[in-house]
C-alpha cells in the first residue's frame, strides 16, 4: 500500500488528477492494472489516501505546534504550514477531509487546529466558526492559486515558468495602469503594490488579519463592524 500511494502522489505532482489512471500507476509501479485492485477499489479511494499521506507529512512538521504562550501563533504555524503543502499541489485541496474513514491524518490535523483555538477559551460556536474561518482561508486561497489559467509556454521549468508568470502579472500591470483612475480609484491606488506582489506574502498578511479578528474576539473586545 505505501508504494502505491507514495507513487499515486508522484503521479499527482507531476501532471495533476487527470494523469492518475490505474494503468499509469500499475505502469510506473511494474506490475498490472489488477494489483493495484488489490489495494484501493477506486480512483477516489486512491487520491483521497495520497491526500491523507501528504497531510502526514504537513502533521509531522506541525508536531511541537502546541505550546506557544499564545495559542494563535500555534494556529498561524500550522495554517501555513498547510497552506505551503497545498500551494505545492494544487490537487489536495479538493480532497482533504473528504472521507473521514480513509484520512485519519486529515482529522487529526483538523483536531490539533481545533486544540489551539481551544485554549483561546471561546465559546464552542466561536470556536467552530473561528478553525472553520482558518481552514477556509487557507485551501482558498491555496486553491486560488493553484488553479490560476496556464501561462503561455506552461510546461517549462523552474525560471522559464517564474519568467513567463512575471510576464502576465507585467500586462495585467499594463492594463491597470491605463484605466481611468476616476472610475476606478482603487485600482489605481494598489496597482504599484499589485505590481510587486508575492502571493505567499499577501497570503500571509491576510491570514494575519483573521488572527488579529481572532485574538480581538478572545480578548472579549468586541469587534468593530
Amino acid at each position: 500500500m505505501e508504494a502505491v500511494v507514495s507513487e499515486a502522489v508522484a503521479l499527482l505532482d507531476e501532471a495533476g488528477e487527470g494523469a492518475l489512471t490505474f494503468r499509469a500507476l500499475a505502469a510506473r509501479l511494474g506490475g498490472g492494472v489488477g494489483s493495484i485492485y488489490w489495494y484501493v477499489s477506486s480512483k477516489d479511494e486512491l487520491v483521497a489516501r495520497a491526500s491523507d499521506h501528504v497531510v502526514a507529512g504537513v502533521l509531522a512538521a506541525t508536531e511541537g505546534c502546541t505550546a506557544a504562550p499564545d495559542p494563535v501563533d500555534d494556529v498561524r504555524a500550522i495554517a501555513v504550514a498547510f497552506f505551503d503543502a497545498l500551494a505545492a499541489r494544487p490537487w489536495l485541496g479538493a480532497y482533504f477531509l473528504r472521507d473521514v474513514d480513509l484520512q485519519p491524518h486529515a482529522l487529526r490535523l483538523f483536531e490539533r487546529l481545533g486544540q489551539q483555538v481551544m485554549r483561546l477559551h471561546l465559546q464552542p460556536r466561536q470556536t467552530f466558526h473561528a478553525v472553520s474561518a482558518v481552514l477556509g482561508y487557507v485551501t482558498g486561497i491555496a486553491a486560488d492559486h493553484g488553479h490560476r489559467p496556464p501561462v503561455e509556454g506552461a510546461g517549462r521549468s523552474g525560471g522559464a515558468d517564474a519568467a513567463a508568470s512575471q510576464d502576465v502579472l507585467a500586462e495585467f500591470v499594463a492594463q491597470w495602469r491605463a484605466l481611468d483612475p476616476e472610475e476606478y480609484p482603487f485600482v489605481q491606488h494598489v496597482v504599484e503594490e499589485f505590481a510587486v506582489h508575492d502571493d505567499r506574502d499577501q497570503f500571509l498578511a491576510g491570514l494575519d488579519l483573521l488572527l488579529a479578528g481572532l485574538r480581538l474576539q478572545a480578548s472579549g473586545r468586541p469587534l468593530e463592524g
